[in-house]
This record gives structure tokens, C-alpha cells and sequence, in this order.
């Protein structure tokens, strides 16, 4: 359903806009800063649960970027 690669570059944008560290975001997240760092590359797809995590901690409208990937 949505693009793991354009995903984590938001999501590694968003971060680094912040001046937060993959640790730093993965302690928050409470996930571990390897799993942030697969995202990021996109080798992994984040589940639901995860995505909304992430997208809450990095203030990133969920909406926004699920009408974003159906448009695309």
C-alpha cells in the first residue's frame, strides 16, 4: 500500500528537521534504532500500530500522508 523508501525519507526529513537522533526517536517510539534506521532506508514497512507512533512523535498529519500515497 505505501511506499516504504518515500515513507522513510519523510520520515528521516522530519527527524533530522526536529534535531533528533534515530536513538533518540527509537527510545520515544520504543522500537530499537536498528528498526528506525531499516525504515529510514526503506527496507522495512512499518506496521499500522508503528506508523502511527512514529508519525505522532515527528508530528507528521497520518491523514496527510495516507492521501498523499492514494493520490500518488
Amino acid at each position: 500500500m505505501f511506499d516504504k523508501k518515500k515513507i522513510g525519507r519523510m520520515f528521516q526529513e522530519a527527524r533530522k528537521e526536529k534535531g533528533m537522533t534515530q536513538h533518540q526517536l527509537a527510545d520515544m517510539a520504543d522500537l530499537s534504532r536498528n528498526y528506525i534506521s531499516d525504515i529510514e532506508n526503506g527496507r522495512y514497512s512499518p506496521s499500522a500500530e508503528t506508523l502511527f507512533r512514529i508519525c505522532s512523535i515527528l508530528e507528521i498529519n497520518l491523514n496527510k500522508l495516507i492521501m498523499t500515497e492514494i493520490q500518488e
